[in-house]
């Protein structure tokens, strides 16, 4: 079905109202004021799913009634008792055949609350897990980040068009177009090791992100200019006859308008621009930084590292440290962490062999453990009885034949090793519980399925081991189901199958999707409804994007995953995309986790 007929289903969506019992903590972040993300698709052909978040302050006893308006009808309370377990609702008896719009409304202490925005799904909709969002026709995409743009508490979008030159798009939740910037000529070099000073997602290399670095309620984009970029307002960026000349640039959310600029640490400036990947963490426990890696090649070498951090007072750009590899004996890796390790409220940066503290100095480096580059790993909390988080990773052909390991994040200690006789590139690694009869997250690549706290090989046959590439939280148990090129998939612990035929839960191409690039999604995470994770695709045409929302019920009731300080940071990165993570542990047997130490901007 073509996305006009979908047009209406973000049009309704407005801010919704957060309960005025709520209060902030007095040491805390501030983070987005989120609206209920209220979303509804049909599950099939006569029942509709209705999702909404709850929010990472709302009082632990809050419950919810749903309403529908069918036509021009007025809204008509769906639940008879007030819902206190989950946060979606299968609604039964709605005519399909006429428009319905639904809305939530808080209840708190007996008392109901103002009304969320509202999700509008059209007569005679779609039967599927998805939200079409019709997009302006241009070039392929490859990646989408997402930020409250306008500051009405939902999601916005902003995408790259991989043309030459490159372009930046943003659009409202509904699918307005709100502004177009072009990278200019600097973008056109697009090789995938050694990009031009001004292009975006090459290789692992990203260079934009999107978060409210001045916490003013509405989000900014951040991205890595050089001279020719012109703005969202008709600005062209012109700073002298060096192109190699590299700025970070803040741009108004809503209008695309140049806000702020910094230039790039110039240390290594002989050797050509420095690529980029860029992240957002609270390294002081008070304000988002952007984190930015950068590296540029020294002739057909070795590569220069520069990581350093940045603030954004709603004027003024401020690197606020850099911190310079050299001869330090730190591996990087394809795509950076950005994580609470030790629980101070002060994030860290980890790349696949090394952390940096958030003021820039080293917490540990593994390379001296014989940890190499390698091309995933991953950063959680593993282990549910063990203090910390804990990472696991992967290597690219280690010639000590280390494959991949497990170790405490908090100060890099190794605790189990795996090895074998060739010296090969294990290109993924996963995490996530996907068997419940042990405690903890599995953990896997090519070797089989491991117990990650145990170190117990849970399932041997490496030929039944499921494909080691993105997790999702989909179907309503607290299992991770996974996502692996289009596809749906729920590993059966029971009955292991051979991995490309793991049992499937949906297939994205039966709704028109294809995968915008190298079998990644644009997107991954919890963006609409309840706890669990959307995946956003695009059609052939790159003229829309098709968002999959979860269709399954669930008693489950979690706070939305972007209040979970590490799940919002992981949000903002991409390099090779993987699978995010909240800090505590969300897998079989798990506790409720506790009130995020957050505050609403």
């Amino acid at each position: 079905m073509k996305s006009s007929s979908y047009l209406h289903a973000f049009a309704l969506l407005a801010v919704a109202v957060t309960s005025p019992v709520v209060h902030a903590q007095s040491y805390a972040r501030p983070m987005e004021n989120l609206g209920r993300g209220v979303v509804a698709v049909r599950s099939n052909e006569s029942h509709v799913l209705v999702g909404w978040r709850l929010l990472g302050l709302d009082p632990k006893d809050i419950g919810f009634n749903v309403y529908r308006a069918t036509g021009s009808d007025k809204p008509t309370r769906l639940n008879s008792e007030v819902l206190i377990s989950g946060t979606n609702f299968l609604d039964s008896e709605a005519n399909l055949e006429e428009s319905n719009t639904y809305h939530v409304r808080p209840v708190v202490n007996g008392r109901e609350q103002g009304a969320s925005g509202k999700f509008n799904l059209p007569a005679d909709s779609e039967q599927g897990p998805v939200v079409r969002v019709p997009l302006r026709p241009g070039g392929q995409i490859r990646y989408v980040w997402v930020g409250d743009l306008d500051g009405d508490g939902e999601y916005d979008f902003v995408l790259d068009r991989q043309t030459s030159p490159q372009t930046l798009e943003a659009y409202r939740s509904n699918g307005t177009f709100l502004w177009k910037v072009n990278m200019g000529p600097n973008s056109e070099n697009q090789n995938r090791i050694e990009p031009g000073s001004a292009t975006l997602n090459v290789g692992n290399w990203d260079g934009v992100t999107v978060y409210d670095f001045d916490s003013d309620g509405r989000a900014e984009v951040a991205v890595r200019i050089a001279n020719g970029v012109t703005f969202g307002d008709g600005e062209v960026f012109d700073e002298g006859d060096d192109d190699n000349a590299q700025f970070i640039a803040i741009l108004d959310g809503k209008t695309g308008a140049l806000r702020g600029t910094a230039q790039l640490p110039t240390d290594y400036l002989s050797d050509g621009p420095l690529a980029a990947r860029f992240g957002v963490g609270y390294l002081d426990g008070r304000r988002p930084h952007l984190v930015t890696f950068l590296k540029n090649r020294i002739g057909t070498g070795a590569f220069n590292l520069i990581m350093a951090a940045w603030t954004f007072d709603g004027s003024d750009v401020t690197m606020e440290w850099k911190w310079l590899r050299e001869d330090q004996d730190a591996p990087d890796g394809h795509n950076t962490r950005i994580i609470d390790v030790n629980g101070d409220g002060k994030d860290e940066i980890a790349e696949i062999g090394f952390m940096l503290n958030g003021d820039g100095s080293v917490r540990y480096l593994l390379g001296p453990a014989g940890v190499i580059h390698g091309d995933r790993y991953h950063i959680a909390k593993m282990d549910p009885d063990r203090e910390g988080l804990q990472g696991y990773g992967v290597q690219q052909r280690n010639p000590s034949g280390l494959y991949e390991y497990y170790y405490d994040a908090t100060d890099g200690t190794i605790l189990w090793e795996h090895y074998g006789e060739e010296i090969i590139d294990i290109g993924r690694g996963m995490a996530g519980d996907i068997d419940p009869r042990y405690p903890g997250m599995e953990v896997w690549s090519f070797s089989g399925v491991y117990n990650a706290e145990s170190n117990n090989l849970t399932e041997p046959d490496t030929e039944l081991t499921p494909w080691p590439h993105l997790g999702v939280w989909w179907d309503g148990d607290e299992l991770t189901e996974l996502y692996n090129d289009g596809k749906f998939e729920k590993w059966d612990w029971e009955n292991p199958t051979p991995s490309g035929k793991l049992p499937r839960l949906l297939k994205a191409s039966d709704y028109g999707a294809i995968q915008p690039y190298n079998r990644n999604p644009a997107f991954i995470g919890d963006i609409l409804g309840d706890w669990r994770e959307e995946v956003i695709l695009t059609n052939e045409d790159y003229d829309e994007l098709i968002i999959f929302t979860t269709d399954h019920p669930s008693d489950i009731r979690l706070y939305t995953l972007p209040h979970n300080p590490a799940y919002r940071n992981a949000m903002t990165l991409k390099g090779y995309m993987q699978s995010h993570h909240v800090d505590y542990f969300l897998g079989h047997g798990m506790e409720q986790p506790p009130r995020p130490k957050i505050r609403y901007v």
